[in-house]
Parts: C-alpha cells; sequence; structure tokens
C-alpha cells in the first residue's frame, strides 16, 4: 500500500519525457565520483566492524569482513530495507563462529546503534543550518522530532535505570519465544560499556563515513544539473537515512523517490530533476550490490562444482 501510494504520487508529479531528457544529460563524472566515494568506505566499514568483534575477542580478516558486507549490499536489494543486508552478515558470521551468534549479533546491532548517534549529530548540524536558512517546511519539525526520539531510544536502551522499564517486556518477548535471543543481543551490547577507546573510534569512523554519504548525494544531484550547495544535503541526508530504514518496501522502491521530490521541491527544484536524483541515488546502490552479487553467484558456482568432484570420488565402480 505505502509503495503504491509513492508511485501514485510519482504519476502525479512527474513528466516522464521531461524526467529522461534530464536523465539523457547526466554529467557521467559526478555520478563517477559518487560512485568511488561509496566504494572507499568499504574499507573503513569493515575495520570499524572488526574493531567491535575484536572488543569481545572474535577475530576475522578483513579482506572476509568487507566480503561480508558487499553481499549484505546484494541482499539488501531483495530484502526489506538495509537491515536485511544486516541480518545476512549476523547469519554468515555466526556460522563461522559457532556459539558467537549472540555477540555477533550485537556488534552489528550497535554498529547501528552508533550509526543512528552520528546521524543524531548530523540531523542536530542540519537543523541548525536549516533553521532560519532554508524553507523545508515539515521536514525541519521531523528532523527535531527524529532527534528527541533518538535520544529517548538511546536511553532506554544503553541507560542502567531503564533495565527495570524494559524488563517489563519480558513476559510478551517470552510468549512469543524472543526473549532468550533478546537478552543475549542485549547482554552482548552493554558487554561494550568498557571500551570507551573502541566506541569513541567507531563512532568518529561513523560520523566522518555518514558525511561522505551525504556528500554522495549531492554529487548525483549535480549529475542531474541540480546547482544546490552541499549545505541543504546536510539536511535531507538524515532524513534519507531514516527512510531508508522503513521495512514495508523492498529497497526503498518508490518511498526514496518520493523523498526527493517531495524535500527538493521545498528548496525550488523541480519534480523531474528532483525524481532522477533519487533515481540516481538508486543506481548508486545497486552498483554498489553488484560485487556482492557476483561473489555470491562464484560461491555458489564453485561449491557445486567442488560437491560434484566430491561425488565422483565417492561414487562406486
Amino acid at each position: 500500500m505505502l509503495t503504491g501510494g509513492c508511485a501514485a504520487y510519482l504519476v502525479w508529479k512527474i513528466d516522464l519525457s521531461q524526467t529522461a531528457h534530464v536523465l539523457a544529460h547526466v554529467r557521467p563524472g559526478y555520478f563517477a565520483a559518487a560512485l568511488a566515494l561509496l566504494f572507499a568506505t568499504i574499507p573503513p566499514l569493515a575495520w570499524r566492524w572488526r574493531l567491535l568483534l575484536r572488543a569481545r575477542g572474535i577475530d576475522d580478516s578483513l579482506p572476509w569482513l568487507m566480503r561480508a558486507y558487499l553481499v549484505s549490499y546484494a541482499a539488501g536489494q531483495v530484502l526489506p530495507t538495509s537491515l536485511g543486508g544486516d541480518a545476512t552478515r549476523i547469519f554468515e558470521t555466526s556460522r563461522r563462529h559457532p556459539g558467537r551468534g549472540g555477540e555477533i549479533a550485537g556488534s552489528v546491532l550497535l554498529e547501528r546503534a552508533i550509526g543512528g548517534a552520528a546521524t543524531l549529530v548530523l540531523a542536530a548540524t542540519g537543523f541548525a543550518i536549516a533553521l532560519g536558512s532554508y524553507d523545508v517546511g515539515a521536514y525541519l519539525w521531523v528532523e527535531l522530532a527524529f532527534i528527541v526520539g533518538a535520544v529517548v531510544l538511546f536511553v532506554l536502551l544503553f541507560a542502567r535505570s531503564a533495565r527495570p522499564l524494559l524488563a517489563r517486556l519480558a513476559p510478551v518477548l517470552r510468549l512469543i519465544r524472543l526473549e532468550r535471543p533478546a537478552r543475549a543481543v542485549y547482554e552482548a551490547m552493554h558487554a561494550y560499556r568498557g571500551d570507551a577507546a573502541v566506541l569513541g573510534t567507531v563512532f568518529t569512523v561513523t560520523l566522518a563515513l555518514q558525511a561522505v554519504r551525504i556528500v554522495t548525494i549531492w554529487l548525483v544531484a549535480e549529475a542531474v544539473h541540480v546547482d544546490l550547495s552541499p549545505r541543504p544535503f546536510f539536511v535531507m541526508g538524515p532524513l534519507l537515512f531514516l527512510v531508508m530504514l522503513v521495512p514495508f518496501t523492498i529497497n526503498g522502491f518508490a518511498l526514496r523517490e518520493t523523498f526527493f521530490v517531495s524535500f527538493l521541491g521545498n528548496l525550488g527544484v523541480a519534480a523531474e530533476p528532483a525524481f532522477a536524483t533519487g533515481f540516481l541515488f538508486f543506481l548508486l546502490s545497486t552498483s554498489l550490490a553488484l560485487p556482492g552479487a557476483a561473489i555470491v553467484v562464484w560461491e555458489s558456482v564453485r561449491g557445486a562444482a567442488a560437491g560434484g568432484v566430491s561425488s565422483r570420488r565417492v561414487a562406486p565402480r
């Protein structure tokens, strides 16, 4: 229903022939720069996750963790939101480290929590930038609500004083057979409370990486001749990251483009180049997923071939 409503909004707002004209005149240099920046974030992302895993005594190589990120991007194209990619990382890494599933899930969810904290800082920065400078309508107050909501959520998740309140959820979780895994993940996340240096490093890296992602949004906008400064994109970026977590669409289809048309429309950008910006951002995500898809196909083919050879070796004469 959400996807259908967004698609109907787009059909109402944009002229397909004008949109095709805008896309036909894309400046490829800007798109290539955005894509290069996104791929450049993979090693720091893997290194950040490795720090969290090592803090819990789980060691894995940087190349494999980079591979896990690439595969998770591919999974995120067909599973609901980027959280589907996180589930893929947890599943694959837990198979490599039997018995450590709770700690691995905790590291991935802590990554998300730290990402939320970094988004919170960027959202506060964007709010300060926009206040009195950009007329983005209700989005400014949505951003403020996001900031307040994120602070409340962090207090609930990480403050020791909030534990009695969260304990009230135990009967419900027990009823749906989620109490044990939820408790394991919660305790695994709280085990990092004594690793202040690790958490500080991970937060700093995350903040820098999210700023880079915002720059890629500005670059794809420039690619379709949306000539705005990078500043309003620091208002837009944190909201977009939040929109992409909505779990009712596949890879944010239609919802993402609707957000671009609506937000950039408040800044005087016509619907067609705004839609084209969202579409190019989608192409960025798809391009980032291609290596992971190729890895999955290659490993499947190689595994099938190895299985065939093994079967022939043990076949009776």
